[in-house]
This record gives C-alpha cells, structure tokens and sequence, in this order.
C-alpha cells in the first residue's frame, strides 16, 4: 500500500489532477514547511495551497518508496532549473495524513573536509 499511495500522490499532484489528489488526503491532513514555519491545516486548506501555488513547476521523481506508516518522496520541481525537494509522508487510514516538504538550496560545502568527498 505505501509505496503505491507514494506513487498515486506524486503522479495527482504532478499532473495537478486535484479531483484524484483531494481523494488520497485525510479530512485533517497537515502540510509542514520546516524551513519557513508554515503549516496548512486540512483537505480543502490543502487543495487550495497547491492550486493556487505561484510559479511555473513540474515534478520529475527522482525516488520514492513508503511502507504502510509513510513515505518519500523525492522530486525535481523546476522549470528550466532544478529545484530539488524532499517530501516526507505519513499515513494514517489508508491515506496522506501529513506532508513535510524540505527545500534545501545548495550551497558549497565548508573547508577542511575535501579529502573526505568527492564531487
């Protein structure tokens, strides 16, 4: 079930097919964005959130596997430049519960530790 929910969520929202998107979403589903602070509480907030979204996007997955307690997802959003994200999935019920979307920008990585990498 978890990695077939996993894929159904990433392929509503990549498609913005928000009809089959709303059915994979718990009533109360929680949206988190940690590096902003911002939570968005319930299936219609939720909904609304995504279709309004500003910007041009698309998603391209890169991975993505769950189990029956959750997920990840991680995808490629970007028009033109990649914008990388990582979605974090929990299930409750059969359905998407909580969403945690991490936004990390690329930065170059501090000194002293460049024999121990490669790039």
């Amino acid at each position: 079930m978890g990695s077939a929910l996993v894929q159904r969520y990433a392929a509503a929202l990549g498609a913005r097919d928000w009809d089959a998107f709303a059915t994979l979403l718990a009533d109360d589903v929680v949206y988190r964005l940690p590096q902003t602070g911002e939570v968005v509480r319930g299936r219609e907030a939720f909904l609304r959130y995504n279709r309004e979204f500003p910007g041009a996007w698309e998603l391209t997955v890169l991975d993505a596997y769950g189990d029956e307690r959750g997920g990840v997802l991680h995808g490629d959003y970007g028009v033109g430049e990649s914008q990388v994200g990582v979605t974090v999935l929990r299930f409750a019920g059969g359905r998407v519960a909580e969403v945690v979307d991490y936004w990390p920008e690329p930065y170059e990585p501090p000194a002293g530790r460049e024999h121990l990498t490669g790039r």
